[in-house]
């Protein structure tokens, strides 16, 4: 029995109904799972807002030397002063008192004088110069905090979940201890008290702040790989005799991390704030230090008379909202890729 050239077979007219989709050069290098991710991100309009308002901080703190050139080299994060009277001025007023190097930009602004472009606070600390370099600090702070919080709150949910029993109890009874302090008042106590022994400056906040931030990041990846550790390639690995770290930080943590991951960018905000509080109740910075919770701080004199110097209070909260929305805006949307049950168009 012959059959006739070129008639279609079953198997080709399956075929047909598929078109092949081409790989570009991205997928290909990120991947299949990092491409969806980070085309997630640039098409979903909230999370597009996000990163334009991470992107714009990020370009400030680089280019920050240049917006607005220290007046003292040494110590370029100290906000420098007009002065030392005790009235805010307004915005627009000229800079007397050993004015700054005027920065290439100002030529475009049509002046000829330095001037404070968004007020100065009680004591005379110029704002614009401390909102500026205050976006280093806040980066500083935030991706800082959220790298150690994660390294140790990774470290101890892996190991209580991976081999459980006495190991999950001890480490789980530890993350419950640091649990029942309150965060904020923890952070503070211990601030307070490393401060005489290290030293005024961002670092004991710091410690304080990941001393009792990484409980939550524990807490979250161990219940995902009390699942993971179940799945078939986990076992086959153990079948096989491949070794307890490599099976951890090569198959059980690469498939559970997502959820702790979008966690820690939603939380690149509120460490911010927290360091924000910190420095508003005077804990930890010097006087002077280019951190806006320390130029709201400047304020309390005048909470009072805030309709005549809404500025010194208005500016600085202003950058740290936007801040803070831009990195919840990304977390959000991330949020929304991964999960599943919460993707757009479903």
């Amino acid at each position: 029995m012959s059959v006739a050239t070129g008639a279609p077979t079953p198997q080709s007219s399956y075929l047909d109904t598929f078109e092949m989709r081409k790989i570009g050069f991205v997928e290909r290098f990120l991947g299949p799972e990092n491409y969806r991710i980070l085309k997630g991100i640039l098409t979903n309009p909230l999370s597009v807002i996000g990163v334009t308002l991470i992107t714009f901080f990020i370009l400030v703190a680089i280019f920050a030397p240049a917006i607005a050139p220290p007046t003292n080299l040494r110590e370029p994060y100290m906000t420098p002063r007009d002065g030392y009277g005790p009235t805010p001025k307004p915005p627009g007023t000229e800079w007397k008192s050993r004015p700054p190097e005027i920065p290439f930009w100002w030529g475009i602004t049509g002046k000829e004088g330095w001037v404070h472009i968004f007020g100065t606070t009680g004591g005379q600390w110029d704002l614009f110069y401390g909102i500026v370099w205050g976006t280093r600090t806040a980066l500083k702070v935030g991706l800082t905090v959220e790298a150690f919080t994660l390294i140790i709150g990774i470290l101890i949910g892996s190991l209580s979940a991976f081999y459980g029993g006495w190991v999950d109890e001890i480490l789980m009874r530890i993350t419950e201890i640091f649990m029942a302090f309150p965060y904020l008042l923890a952070a503070l106590t211990l601030s307070a008290i490393l401060t005489p022994v290290i030293g005024k400056g961002i670092w004991p906040p710091l410690i304080a702040m990941v001393t009792f931030g990484w409980m939550g990041y524990a807490r979250i990846i161990r219940g995902d790989i009390l699942s993971v550790r179940e799945r078939d390639y986990v076992m086959a690995a153990r079948v096989i005799g491949v070794k307890d770290r490599r099976i951890i930080f090569k198959h059980v943590i690469p498939n559970a991390i997502y959820p702790t991951l979008i966690l820690a960018s939603m939380n690149i905000g509120s460490d911010v704030i927290s360091f924000a509080a910190l420095s508003f109740l005077g804990i930890g910075t010097e006087v002077g230090y280019a951190d806006w919770g320390q130029m709201i701080s400047f304020a309390r004199n005048w909470i009072p008379s805030l309709a005549t110097y809404w500025y010194i209070v208005v500016f600085p909260g202003l950058a740290l909202a936007l801040f803070t929305l831009g990195w919840n805006l990304v977390g959000d949307a991330l949020r929304d890729i991964m999960d599943p049950r919460l993707r757009r168009g479903r």
